[in-house]
C-alpha cells in the first residue's frame, strides 16, 4: 500500500484545507490516540466535500457522509452526572414525583415492547413533564428560598437537569438515531455543553444541605474540575465515521470530528475559573475583606482552576486557544508560575499558619521567610521536575541544590537542632539524586533519612504526652503511625525492585493497608480521648476515610497495570481498601475486619479465577467446595457484626431467626458467583444456591422460633438483647405459638425441592406419594395450628383435605399408571369434604353452647357470643381455604390442557414427516415453527375423542373447580363486603378457566372464553338489583326506601323499568361474544340512547353500573365491526 502522501487525494484519509495551518498534535503527543477518543475505529474518515468532488469516477467513496448510526459510547460518561441528579430530583419531590416516573415509564416499556418505538419514545418525554409539574407542585423548591430569583433559579436549575436527562434517554432511541441524524449530533453536542453546568450546581446544592454553607464555595470548585474534566477534554463524537485502524493521517483529529466547538470550550473554561468565585463572592459578600484568611480564599478560588486548567492543556484542553504546541507551553509555563506563587502564599496563611502553627519553632518574621521557602521551594521543584527541565548537568545541579535548601529549612521550621540539619539536607540531596540519576540506594538512603527525621518529630512532640487516644495510648498510636509512614516511603523504591523481588512490595504493601486500617479503625471508632480525668470528642472526618481508600485502590490499579504486583495482592488490597468503607456505614468495633474477612471469602471466584483464555473455569469441583465451606465458616465468625448491622438497621436487637436468616441469604448470595461464574452448567449447584436462598428469605420473613439450646448468644448480643425498653412500652404481653412457622417452610422447601428435581419425584412413584403426603400433612397442621387452634374436630378434616389437593396436584403434573383412573375420585373426595367441614364446625360449637342450659349471668352471654363469633370467623377461613384450593387445582388443569394442545400437532406433525419419508422434514419444521403464534387456529382440531386416551376427566374436573370456586368467591363477598358492586369484575375473570369438555358444555370452545365472564357481570348486577329494589319495597315501613328514591311502589316500577331498557346493548354483546357473529354495524348503536335514561334517572346504583356497561358494549362492539370491516377492505 501506497504511503498517504503518495496516494491521490480522494484516497487520503484526511488533508487538512491549509498545509500551514496549525495542527490538533498534541493530543497524540503521548502514545498516539487514546482508544477512549476513536471508540469505533472500523469506519474510513472521508477528508471533505472538495475531496469527494476531486475523487476519481472509475474508484468511488463507499461512504459520502460523516454521519455514522452508532451507539452512544459515552453513556457511563453521562451517567456518573445525570443519575445522582435524578436521584436528587426524586428526593426533592418525593412521592408525587415516583409515581409519575413509575407510571411513565411503565408505559414506556409496554409501547417499547409492543415495538411501537416512537410512542415509547413520546412516552419517556411526557412522563418527564409530568415529573417536573409533579416536582414543581409538591416540593417546597420555590418555598425554601426567601428571594424570587433564587426560587426561580433552582426551579429552572431542576428542570435544566430533567430536560438532560430526556436528552440523554433520547439518545437510546435506535430508530432516532438512523432517521434523525443532525438531531442526535446536536443532542450529543447538547449534553456534553451543558452537563458540567447543571451537574456542579446541583450538586453544590445538596453537598450544601447535607453538610453547610461555610465552605460551599470550594465544593463548587472540585466538582467543576471533576466535570470539566470528565466533559471538557476533547471527545470524538459517537456518530461520525472514524479513520480505519484508530489513526488519523498526520496524527491530529479534525475539529469537526470533535463534539465541543471553540464556544463551548470557551464557556466552560469562564465557568471553570470565574463561577467558584463569584460564587463565593455573593455567598460571602459581607466579609470577603474581614480577614486576611478571607482575602486568600478569594485567590485560591481562582488560581487553583487556573492550575488545574493549566494541567489539562496537557490534554489539549486549550485546544481552541492554539495549537501551537511551543506557545501552549510558553503558556503554561508563565501562567503557571504565577499561579503557582500565589495559591502557595494563600496556603500558608489560609492553612499553615492557621492549623499548624503550634509546630512552627521558629519567631517571626523568619518563620514566614523559612515557611515560604520551605513550600514554593518544594513545589517549583516538583514542577521542574515534571516538565522535565533537568535535563543538563547545571540544571540538575540547582535541582539539587533546590532540594537540599527545602530539606534544610523545611526541618529549621519543625524545630530541628542546629547539629541535625544535615540529616534534612543529606535527605535531599539522596531524593534528587534518586530523581536525576535513578539510584535506587539513594533512594533508601533517603528513606533511611527521612524515617530518621519522622522519629524525631514524634518524639519531640508527642513522646511525653499522657493522653489515651483511640482506645491507646498516644505512644501505641505514635508507634503505629510511624511504621505506616516508613512504609510508606519504602514502597515506591521496593516497587522499582526486579520482577524476581516483587513479594518485597506485595508484602510492604499489605503490612501498610493492615496498619491504615487499624489505624483508621481505632481512630474513627474509639472517638475518644482521656487526659488527666477530662473527657473530650477527637474527631477524625469521615471524607479521610474515603480519601484514603481512594488514594489506595488508585496505587493498586496503578502497580497492577505496570504488572509490579500479583493478582492474589491486588486481590488481598481491593479486600482491605474496600472494608474500610463500612465503619462509615456502621458504628462497631470490628466492623471492619468483619467486612475484610467476608470480602477475603467472597470475592476469590471473581478476582483470583480470569482467565479470558479458556472458556472452562479454572475453578474445580473440590475448589468450589472449599470456597463455600470457608464463605459459610467467614459469615458464622462474622455473626456478630451482622447482628450490629441488624440492630443498627432495625433500630432494635434482632430475633434468633432474622440473624439466622440473614446469614443464610448472605451465604447464597456469597456463593452466587462461583455457580453464576464457574459452575453454570451445574443444574445441581443451582438448585443447591436457589433452596439456601429460598430458606434464608423464609427465616426473614417468618421469623420461627429456634430453642434456646440451639441459640448462639455472645457477651454483645445478650447485653444487647437485655433490655427493659419493650416491657416497659408494651407490658408483658402473651405470645402467639409461632412453631407452625416451620411446617409451613418445610412445606414451601419441599414443594421447591420437587419444582427443581432436587428431589426426583418425576422417576419414582412411590417417592412422589409419600412426598405428597407429607406436603399435605405440613400445610394441614400449620393451618391448623395457626387459624384453627380451638377446633379440634376439624383438625382430621383438615389433614384429609390438604392430603388430597397435594395428591391432587402432583399426580395430575406427573402422572402414574393408574392416577387417571384414581384422581376423579380424590377430587369427588376433596369436594364431598367441603359441605361437611363447614356444617360440622359451627353444629359442634352451636350444640355445645344449647346444652349449657337457658339464660345465664352476662358473662355467659358474652361467651355465646364469642363463641357464634369465633364460629363465624372459622367459617370464613374455610371458605377461603377450599376457594384457594378449587382454584389451585383449576389453574393446575388449564396449565395441563394448554400444555396438552401446544404437544399433540406437533408430534402428529413429526409422525408424518417421518411416514413421508426425509424430504418433507424441511417442510414440517418451516410448517410448525410459528405453531405459538397461531394456536388458535390449531386448537379447535383437537376434539374431545382425541383428548379421552390422556384423561378426558381433567376438563370436567376443571371445571368444576373453577365454578366451585368462583361460587365460593360470591359467598365470601356477600358476607365480609355484603355485596360490593365492584367485587364482580375481580372475580368474573376466574370463570376463564372454564374448558370445553363433554359432560357440561360440549359447544362451549376457545372462541366463547370471554361469554362467561360477560354474561356473570350482566347476570349479577342485573339480580342484585332487583332484588335491592324487592328489599326495599317489601318493607312498608316509611323509613324504607332510601336506595330508590322512596317507599311506594311507584320508585320501584320507575327503576325496573330503566333495567329493563338495558337489556338490549348486554343481550346483543353476549350473543356477539358467544357467536363472534358480525350484524348490521348500526344494531350496537341503536341501543344506546336507551341506556341514557339508566345513568342519568335511576337511584340504584347497580342500574347505572349496567347502563354505563351497556354503553361500553355497544361502542366496543362497533368499534370491532368497523375494525373488520376496515381489515377487509385493505386485505381485498
Amino acid at each position: 500500500m501506497l504511503p498517504p502522501e503518495l496516494q491521490p487525494r480522494s484516497y487520503r484519509p484526511y488533508i487538512s484545507s491549509s498545509m500551514d495551518s496549525p495542527t490538533l498534535s498534541s493530543v497524540f503527543n503521548n502514545g498516539g490516540y487514546s482508544p477512549e477518543r476513536n471508540p469505533n475505529p472500523n469506519f474510513s474518515l472521508k477528508s471533505s466535500t472538495d475531496s469527494l468532488s476531486n475523487s476519481s469516477t472509475s474508484h468511488p467513496p463507499k461512504n459520502n457522509s460523516r454521519y455514522s448510526p452508532s451507539t452512544f459510547i459515552y453513556n457511563t460518561r453521562i451517567a456518573i452526572s445525570l443519575v445522582p441528579c435524578g436521584a436528587v430530583l426524586i428526593d426533592l419531590g418525593g412521592t408525587p414525583v415516583v409515581a409519575t416516573l413509575t407510571l411513565g415509564l411503565m408505559g414506556s416499556y409496554i409501547l417499547d415492547s409492543l415495538n411501537f418505538k416512537p410512542g415509547a419514545f413520546f412516552c419517556v418525554w411526557f412522563s418527564l413533564i409530568a415529573a417536573q409539574i409533579a416536582l414543581f407542585f409538591s416540593s417546597s423548591v420555590t418555598s425554601t428560598f426567601n428571594s424570587f430569583p433564587l426560587a426561580f433559579l433552582a426551579a429552572f436549575l431542576c428542570a435544566e437537569a430533567n430536560f438532560l436527562i430526556g436528552v440523554w434517554s433520547s439518545l437510546q432511541f435506535r430508530w432516532i438515531l438512523i432517521e434523525n441524524p443532525s438531531i442526535v449530533l446536536a443532542l450529543e453536542r447538547l449534553l456534553f455543553a451543558c452537563v458540567p453546568f447543571a451537574s456542579a450546581t446541583l450538586f453544590t446544592w445538596a453537598t450544601i444541605s447535607a453538610i453547610g454553607m461555610e465552605n460551599s464555595a470550594y465544593y463548587l470548585m472540585v466538582l467543576n474540575c471533576i466535570f470539566y474534566w470528565l466533559y471538557s477534554i476533547p471527545r470524538v463524537s459517537s456518530f461520525k465515521f472514524k479513520q480505519d485502524g484508530g489513526a488519523y493521517h498526520g496524527g491530529e483529529i479534525p475539529n469537526d470530528m470533535l463534539i465541543l466547538g471553540p464556544i463551548e470550550s470557551c464557556f466552560h473554561t469562564l465557568n471553570l475559573l470565574f463561577f467558584p468565585l463569584l460564587f463565593h463572592v455573593a455567598s460571602h459578600y459581607s466579609m470577603i475583606f474581614s480577614s486576611s484568611a478571607s482575602v486568600c480564599d478569594l485567590f485560591l478560588l481562582f488560581f487553583i482552576p487556573l492550575l488545574f486548567q493549566l494541567y489539562a492543556s496537557t490534554r489539549n484542553a486549550l485546544w481552541w486557544v492554539s495549537k501551537n504546541p511551543k506557545q501552549l507551553h510558553r503558556i503554561r509555563i508563565t501562567n503557571g508560575a504565577v499561579a503557582l506563587f500565589v495559591v502557595i502564599i494563600c496556603l500558608e496563611i489560609r492553612v499553615v499558619f492557621h492549623s499548624f502553627g503550634r509546630y512552627i519553632q521558629v519567631s517571626p518574621p523568619f518563620d514566614y521567610v523559612l515557611v515560604t521557602t520551605t513550600m514554593l521551594g518544594g513545589a517549583a521543584a516538583a514542577c521542574v521536575y515534571a516538565l522535565g527541565m533537568t535535563v543538563n548537568a547545571l540544571s540538575f545541579a540547582a535541582f539539587t541544590a533546590l532540594a537540599v535548601v527545602v530539606g534544610a529549612a523545611g526541618a529549621v521550621v519543625v524545630g530541628f537542632p542546629v547539629w541535625l540539619l544535615l540529616l534534612p539536607s543529606a535527605s535531599g540531596f539522596y531524593l534528587a539524586r534518586f530523581f536525576g540519576k535513578k539510584s535506587l540506594p539513594s533512594y533508601f538512603v533517603f528513606v533511611v533519612l527521612g524515617s530518621l527525621m519522622v522519629m524525631w518529630f514524634v518524639m519531640h512532640n508527642f513522646w511525653d504526652l499522657n493522653i489515651w487516644l483511640a482506645g491507646m495510648s498516644l505512644k501505641s498510636l505514635c508507634k503505629l503511625i510511624v511504621a505506616s509512614v516508613v512504609l510508606a516511603m519504602a514502597i515506591p523504591g521496593l516497587a522499582l525492585f526486579p520482577p524476581k523481588f516483587k513479594f518485597l512490595t506485595e508484602v510492604a504493601l499489605i503490612c501498610h493497608a493492615l496498619l491504615l486500617c487499624h489505624i483508621e479503625n481505632q481512630v474513627f471508632n474509639y472517638s475518644s480521648i482521656y487526659y488527666y480525668g477530662l473527657e473530650d470528642d477527637v474527631i477524625y472526618p469521615s471524607y479521610m476515610v474515603v480519601m484514603t481508600t481512594f488514594v489506595g485502590l488508585t496505587l493498586v490499579r496503578r502497580l497492577a497495570v505496570d504488572n509490579r504486583i500479583g493478582q492474589k495482592t491486588v486481590w488481598m488490597l481491593l479486600c482491605l481498601y474496600v472494608s474500610k468503607l463500612t465503619m462509615l456505614l456502621i458504628t462497631s468495633k470490628s466492623v471492619v475486619w468483619a467486612s475484610a474477612l467476608l470480602l477475603l471469602a467472597i470475592s476469590p471466584p471473581l478476582l483470583l479465577y480470569k482467565d479470558k483464555s479458556k472458556r472452562a473455569s479454572k475453578m474445580k469441583l473440590w475448589q468450589g467446595y472449599a470456597h463455600a465451606v470457608v464463605v459459610a465458616l467467614s459469615i458464622w465468625f462474622c455473626r456478630e457484626t451482622i447482628f450490629e448491622a441488624l440492630q443498627w438497621c432495625n433500630g432494635r436487637p434482632p430475633s434468633d431467626s432474622l440473624l439466622l436468616g440473614s446469614c443464610i441469604v448472605l451465604m447464597g448470595l456469597a456463593c452466587m458467583p462461583i455457580v453464576a461464574i464457574h459452575f453454570t452448567q451445574m443444574l445441581s449447584s443451582k438448585r443447591c444456591l436457589v433452596l439456601v436462598l429460598v430458606f434464608g428469605f423464609l427465616c426473614i420473613l417468618m421469623q420461627p422460633p429456634i430453642p434456646l439450646s440451639w441459640a448462639y448468644h455472645s457477651d454483645l448480643m445478650k447485653a444487647a438483647l437485655q433490655t427493659g425498653d419493650d416491657i416497659s412500652i408494651y407490658g408483658f404481653m402473651a405470645p402467639k405459638p409461632t412453631w407452625p412457622s416451620w411446617l409451613l417452610i418445610a412445606a414451601i422447601m419441599l414443594t421447591l425441592s420437587g419444582v427443581t428435581s432436587a428431589i426426583p419425584i418425576k422417576y419414582i412413584v412411590e417417592l412422589r406419594l409419600f412426598y405428597a403426603i407429607a406436603v399435605g400433612i405440613a400445610l394441614a397442621v400449620y393451618i391448623s395450628a395457626e387459624y384453627f387452634l380451638h377446633a379440634a374436630i376439624l383438625h382430621v378434616l383438615i389433614v384429609i383435605t390438604m392430603v388430597c389437593s397435594s395428591i391432587h396436584v402432583v399426580f395430575t403434573h406427573f402422572p402414574s399408571a393408574s392416577s387417571t383412573k384414581l384422581l376423579p375420585w380424590v377430587f369427588a373426595l376433596l369436594v364431598a369434604l367441603f359441605p361437611v367441614t363447614y356444617l360440622l364446625e359451627g353444629q359442634v360449637r352451636i350444640k355445645i353452647i344449647t346444652e349449657d342450659g337457658g339464660v345465664g349471668d352476662s358473662a355467659e352471654e358474652d361467651r355465646r357470643l364469642t363463641t357464634l363469633l369465633a364460629v363465624e370467623g372459622a367459617r370464613t377461613s374455610l371458605l377461603g381455604l377450599y376457594a384457594a384450593i378449587f382454584m389451585l387445582i383449576a389453574l393446575q388443569i388449564k396449565f395441563e390442557l394448554a400444555s396438552l394442545m401446544q404437544k399433540k400437532p406437533l408430534e402428529q406433525g413429526r409422525i408424518r414427516s417421518s411416514q413421508s419419508g426425509p424430504s418433507s422434514s424441511a417442510s414440517f419444521a418451516t410448517k410448525f415453527r410459528f405453531m405459538p403464534q397461531h394456536r388458535t387456529s390449531s386448537v379447535p382440531t383437537f376434539t374431545i375423542k382425541k383428548m379421552a386416551a390422556e384423561g378426558a376427566w381433567m376438563p370436567a374436573v376443571g371445571n368444576v373447580a373453577t365454578i366451585m370456586c368462583f361460587a365460593i368467591c360470591l359467598i365470601l363477598n356477600v358476607s365480609v363486603t355484603r355485596g360490593s358492586n365492584r367485587a364482580i369484575f375481580l372475580l368474573a375473570p376466574i370463570l376463564l378457566l372454564l374448558n370445553q369438555d363433554s359432560d357440561f358444555v360440549a359447544g362451549f370452545g376457545d372462541k366463547q372464553r370471554y361469554f362467561p365472564v360477560t354474561l356473570v357481570i350482566s347476570a349479577y348486577l342485573i339480580l342484585t338489583a332487583l332484588y335491592d329494589i324487592w328489599e326495599e319495597v317489601w318493607h312498608g315501613n316509611a323509613g324504607w326506601g332510601l336506595e330508590i328514591g322512596g317507599p311506594d311502589w311507584i320508585f320501584a316500577v320507575k327503576n325496573v323499568s330503566l333495567l329493563i331498557l338495558t337489556f338490549p346493548s348486554h343481550i346483543l354483546f353476549n350473543q356477539f361474544v358467544w357467536s363472534c357473529i358480525k350484524r348490521k354495524d348500526s344494531a350496537p348503536l341503536l341501543t344506546v340512547p336507551l341506556n341514557l335514561p339508566s345513568i342519568i334517572i335511576t337511584d340504584v346504583i347497580k342500574v347505572k353500573i349496567l347502563g354505563l356497561l351497556g354503553v361500553i358494549y355497544s361502542l366496543a362492539q362497533y368499534l370491532i365491526f368497523r375494525q373488520q370491516y376496515i381489515s377487509g377492505l385493505k386485505y381485498i
